[in-house]
């Protein structure tokens, strides 16, 4: 081929190196070790003079398989796989940070990366300092003499606020900052913070990228010279992906394209549905012209995401009977399943932030966070519109 393929192409097509037995779709290599040709040949894989399999804590051909078929997704230059989502965001911060330095992330982030910004990092003299979205022009003041990274996720978890990546991209090339992009929300087929001058993207594999509420994982992406040193802290911490679920989240990249069109296509429908419900302040959706950050979504993402906020009037009382008259769509803290999901943030994902930093953030008792599964649109709003009526 001419011109490189496209996206869904290249998430079927990509694999790693085949075995000898021709087989069309890739085997699971459940093995804890390779083996070598000889000494010199060992010697030489762990003086990484050649490259070969070692150990699957290091990396494994599924592994492989997986960062292959993101990275050529996300338009970086390596990666590696993690155990879960929060592994990847521990090691992305971690393995590039030491003792003394400060990171400037954005407010609105997912409750466990405030836990290890504010609870975790602290303890190993690593500070952090918030910063709001709303006012950008005030994050020149928040940059301190050892600020080294800055965190951001957008959109975010859960309150879909949007950074422009074309700013903040620019704002830590000129401050020399590492930029670390939780995409998690948008998934790679829908946007691609790396060409915006992110440094590192991660990914809670978990979500979208599985896609069927299966298997754990997570992803660290991004520029080479930086991925070799968070490569090195996890081979001697141990985060790693394991085999099975690395060959489950690279049979899954294989659809996310088209399940991303689906996810997007009902959301937005939903949203528009219950723009103007009287049993609701408020209904936030990236692609919904009435969201603060409508013009930014557009110009950042293909599409608005599956994931949309509604406030219900009467506050978490309101919420939980809402919750609770639900019959179709699952209660459960995951997202990004095949299933449609409900989750009330500030008693469940984002419970062990105070009431005024969920406030900062846009969490009110009210508001419930609907991942919008691949069920019949039509069933899902139905599912909902009865829920609200009988929760009045």
């Amino acid at each position: 081929m001419s011109s490189k393929p496209h996206f869904e192409t290249q998430a079927i097509r990509i694999a790693a190196s085949k075995s000898n037995q021709r087989e069309h779709s890739a085997p699971i290599y459940l093995s804890s070790s390779f083996t070598f040709d000889n000494a010199e040949e060992a010697r030489q894989m762990f003086a990484e003079e050649i490259p070969g399999n070692i150990y699957s804590r290091y990396a494994n051909p599924n592994s492989t398989d997986l960062i292959l078929k993101v990275c050529a997704a996300e338009g970086t230059e390596d990666g590696l796989a993690t155990a879960s989502g929060m592994a990847a965001m521990f090691g992305s911060i971690a393995a590039l940070l030491q003792q003394g330095d400060h990171i400037l992330a954005s407010r609105s982030l997912f409750g466990s990366t405030h836990q290890l910004l504010t609870r975790v990092f602290p303890k190993w003299g690593i500070t952090s300092t918030y910063g709001d979205i709303s006012d950008i022009s005030n994050w020149e003041k928040l940059v301190q003499p050892n600020t080294k990274m800055i965190f951001i996720e957008t959109p975010s978890n859960p309150g879909l606020e949007i950074i422009d990546l074309e700013w903040v991209g620019k704002f830590a090339a000129a401050h020399n900052l590492i930029l670390v992009v939780d995409n998690c929300f948008a998934t790679p087929y829908l946007q691609q913070p790396a060409k915006w001058g992110a440094h590192i993207v991660t990914h809670s594999a978990t979500k979208y990228i599985d896609g069927q509420g299966r298997v754990l994982g997570g992803l660290i992406l991004g520029k080479a010279d930086l991925i070799k040193e968070v490569q090195f802290f996890n081979r001697h911490t141990g985060p790693s992906l394991s085999p099975f679920n690395a060959w489950i989240l690279a049979k899954s990249m294989e659809t996310l394209a088209v399940r991303m069109d689906r996810h997007c296509e009902s959301a937005l429908n939903i949203a528009q549905y219950f723009e103007n419900s009287q049993d609701l302040d408020f209904v936030k959706y990236p692609f919904l012209p009435s969201h603060p950050q409508y013009g930014l979504a557009k110009k950042q993402m293909k599409l608005g995401g599956g994931i949309i906020t509604l406030t219900l009037k009467g506050g978490i009382a309101r919420a939980q009977r809402f919750i609770d008259q639900l019959e179709m769509i699952s209660v459960t803290a995951n997202l990004g399943d095949s299933r449609s999901i409900i989750t009330h943030p500030a008693s469940t994902t984002h419970s062990k932030l105070t009431e005024e930093e969920r406030a900062k953030v846009g969490i009110s008792d009210g508001l419930v966070r609907l991942s919008v599964g691949l069920e019949h649109v039509d069933d899902i709003k139905l599912d909902v519109e009865r829920a609200l009526a009988l929760s009045r």
